[in-house]
């Protein structure tokens, strides 16, 4: 056992540690702190772990709101699931396509007479939102102030207590990614009747990385590790039954090479 443990104490010290932030997300990470954290993030750092040993990849805590200030920082390298619309406009950060896309759909009560046409108009309406997140009706702007003066938004922090307040008629529209709604319906079918989902998106997510400038793994090389797992079927086993589309990524033969050797 001593020998076992002296062995992969070598090989942690030999691998680059890149940290990856997690911020509670659904059901990308399912609370954040390291000891209950669960979701598709802690899948896919142990995939890329099981890939290669050059990198040990490791998620830490963070917040979707600090998460900005944590990569400029250096206290996190990477954050994973994002859009560079996403306030990185101004952050000195790289951007990787992850070649993952996940939607943002807007929910309403399933009503007699209620049809696709309910969503095509918000004014005055009550949306239930999750607070911090950018949401394209809106110009991607999370201010609270402004989405709850402009568009009487109740901000929340839970997409299931959100799509709750429609069923119980506290909220008229909520809006939720498609990846969170079908886990969502997969863990209470009994409300599947009683939701009427729009075929209007808000926002098609291109999931992006965010690379800070320094940090411990090049961007190219970061894409050719995600390309191996592109074409091993890891990527689709992890994401597809969350309804994330797998999609191609043109990449450096090169790297991709380099990345599987």
């Amino acid at each position: 056992m001593g020998a076992l443990c002296l062995l992969l104490a070598g090989f942690l010290c030999a691998a680059e540690v890149v940290k990856v932030g997690g911020a509670h997300f659904p059901p990308y990470v399912i609370k954040s702190n390291l000891q209950e954290s669960s979701g598709l993030l802690p899948q896919l750092l142990e995939a890329l772990n099981n890939a290669q040993s050059e990198y040990h990849f490791t998620m830490l805590p963070t917040a979707i709101v600090r998460r900005f200030g944590d990569l400029q920082r250096g206290r996190i390298d990477m954050a994973i699931f994002e859009n560079p619309q996403w306030g990185w406009q101004d952050i000195d950060a790289e951007a990787i396509d992850m070649g993952l896309e996940d939607a943002e759909l807007f929910v309403a009560r399933n009503e007699e007479l209620r049809d696709q046409a309910y969503f095509e108009q918000l004014a005055g309406k009550r949306l239930a939102l999750y607070r911090g997140y950018h949401y394209g009706f809106a110009q991607f702007n999370s201010d609270p102030e402004f989405l709850s003066s402009t568009f009487n938004a109740n901000l929340g922090h839970s997409h299931d207590s959100n799509l709750l307040m429609v069923i119980r008629g506290r909220a008229d529209v909520a809006l939720v990614t498609r990846s969170n709604l079908y886990d969502f319906l997969e863990r209470n079918r009994d409300y599947a009747r009683q939701l009427l989902i729009s075929e209007r998106i808000d926002q098609v997510y291109r999931h992006h990385a965010m690379l800070r400038r320094g940090a411990p793994i090049s961007s190219e090389r970061f894409a050719a590790l995600l390309e191996q797992l592109r074409v091993s079927g890891e990527l689709q086993r992890i994401f597809s039954p969350y309804r994330i589309a797998v999609m191609p990524v043109l990449a450096d033969n090169s790297a991709i090479e380099s990345a599987q050797d």
